[in-house]
């Protein structure tokens, strides 16, 4: 009875869109989320018209973005309207029939500022120079060519995790052009690929626990929704594998799978699921949600780290949290 009373007493904030879209908000299941969300949070409307937005990191002073099947990468800037074409292609080429999705899809800042792009139509983890050309990072794993590279993180030693479902893919798993018969998650290090696992179907966000002895990894598979965690060993390779987290029962919330994924600075999980994003304790426990009131893609701090950009369906979003992104 006491937690019945707590979800009807919460505060529910509401962001209505003037032009009849979502009406976004924030639920409210424990207490505990006031010390990562203030209570008078709002969620801010910055950008529209996407096909797919994917992928915000903060880079040199803005968040820049993916949408994938138009292959391109957009950028907002503080006190812009709306966002700008930062790269297009983004996917490295400006034409591929054999792609659903041939963009860019996850970004990630490496420690000299760098932008690195999990890139569908060509197929690898390419870096993004100073002076504006690629440099391919990895392509391959025992000689055959990646699925469609989906997400990643970077550890503090410069290791780059990442997984490989066959989103991008036409056919997806009956693509003719599909080399390997599973859908791996791998660790860059050194310029050497490793297969970490081939045991899940569909992995697709990916994330470093703040002292980085957990990788934390979703699973876009509507039969097995899950955040899966991993303990990390000190070489770079997996142990115990446990299910962090079962969306199942946030179903009821609205549409969307388990995509990707970021942890703040107090080990908090904050994953793209049904219905937004839900805000999930170090423990395994559901705090609230941000909803958006559509599919739900990813989530990535920027500004001073304790601004959360989010990207959903075809909106840019953001909300100020009470936490930081781990490694602000």
């Amino acid at each position: 009875m006491k937690h019945l009373l707590l979800l009807l007493l919460a505060p529910v904030l509401v962001f209505a869109d003037d032009k009849a879209g979502p009406v976004f908000r924030i639920q409210r299941l424990d207490p505990a989320l006031d010390a990562v969300l203030p209570p008078d949070a709002v969620v801010e409307k910055l950008a529209e018209g996407y096909r797919w937005a994917e992928g915000p990191v903060w880079f040199d002073g803005g968040v820049v973005f993916s949408d994938v099947p138009e292959n391109i990468i957009h950028r907002w800037e503080p006190g812009a309207t709306g966002a700008k074409i930062f790269r297009q292609p983004s996917g490295g080429a400006p034409s591929a029939p054999a792609f659903r999705e041939p963009g860019s899809n996850g970004l990630a800042r490496d420690a000299e500022g760098r932008l690195i792009l999990c890139q569908h139509s060509m197929r690898r983890i390419a870096r993004l120079e100073k002076d504006g050309k690629e440099t391919a990072l990895a392509d391959r794993y025992d000689g055959k060519r990646f699925n469609s590279p989906n997400d990643l993180t970077i550890a503090k030693n410069g290791d780059i995790f990442f997984t490989d479902p066959p989103y991008g893919l036409a056919k997806g798993e009956k693509s003719p052009i599909k080399e390997l018969t599973f859908s791996g998650v791998y660790r860059l290090s050194g310029g050497k690929v490793t297969l970490l696992t081939a045991e899940l179907r569909y992995p697709n966000g990916i994330a470093l626990s703040p002292d980085e002895k957990t990788l934390y990894v979703n699973t876009s598979d509507p039969r097995a929704p899950y955040v899966h965690a991993y303990d990390l060993q000190p070489d770079g390779t997996l142990a115990k594998h446990r299910v962090f987290f079962d969306v199942t029962p946030a179903l009821r919330n609205g549409p969307g799978l388990p995509d990707g994924l970021k942890v703040d600075r107090a080990g908090n999980v904050w994953t793209s699921g049904p219905g937004g994003i839900l805000i999930i304790s170090p423990a395994g426990k559901h705090l609230g949600t941000i909803l958006t009131g559509v599919p739900t893609a990813n989530c990535g701090w920027g500004e001073d780290g304790g601004t959360l950009f989010i990207t959903a369906h075809k909106y840019l979003l953001r909300v100020k949290t009470e936490t930081k992104g781990a490694g602000w």
